[in-house]
């Protein structure tokens, strides 16, 4: 598991901007700063990737180079990962995309169940397959995507990248996630409250991108 926060950076700044309620006024400036934290996790999950070597001939001689052998498939959680996804397609400029939708049930129980109610995906066979959410929380929601990518080829390789976790939902995808993957982190907060939001959290990240859903 790679946390992006576990050595000091130009993104502690970043994750400053994203918190702090002043700025989450300023929405565009809300999802550049999601879009900044998406590129430097793309850059990490960029390094287990699979590459080709080839040679460039420059005006002065032959250099080796290296590419990726096969772009590969972001998928976004929406509606809350499509300013993260921006910050990845800006170092995957190629790559191909996929979209879950889900939406968090809260049933009188208080269990918190996930609803897809949205899928656009591509073949994902063979391929090194990216799956994106902002707000890692109880994991569920990340689970249930990820099971659903199974009918949809045997990829390759699994990375999931989240901005900010909770160590239940760490521990959640642990326990739940029956495939092999590379987790990718910004960074890992104190937990969950009774309504399973992460504390302290930025608040809900869809929302501050977006405006409020009804």
């Amino acid at each position: 598991m790679f946390v992006l926060t576990d050595q000091r950076s130009i993104a502690d700044r970043f994750f400053g901007n994203l918190r702090n309620p002043l700025i989450q006024k300023n929405r565009p400036l809300f999802r550049a700063n999601l879009s900044k934290v998406g590129a430097l996790l793309a850059f990490e999950v960029s390094k287990k990737l699979h590459y080709m070597d080839y040679e460039i001939e420059t005006t002065l001689g032959t250099a080796k180079g290296y590419k990726l052998s096969k772009p590969p498939v972001i998928i976004t959680i929406l509606r809350a990962g499509l300013p993260m996804l921006d910050g990845f397609m800006n170092m995957f400029d190629d790559a191909d995309m996929g979209f879950i939708g889900e939406q968090r049930v809260e049933k009188d129980s208080e269990e918190i169940t996930i609803k897809r109610e949205y899928a656009a995906l591509p073949d994902l066979t063979n391929r090194d397959v990216i799956v994106i959410d902002p707000m890692l929380a109880t994991g569920k929601s990340m689970v249930e995507a990820v099971e659903h990518l199974s009918n949809f080829g045997s990829w390759q390789s699994l990375h999931i990248s989240s901005v900010i976790a909770a160590p239940e939902g760490v521990k959640y995808l642990n326990a739940n996630l029956p495939f092999a993957y590379s987790l990718y982190l910004g960074t890992i907060d104190d937990g969950l409250n009774d309504d399973s939001y992460i504390v302290p959290g930025l608040g809900d990240a869809g929302d501050l991108s977006f405006g409020p859903k009804t």
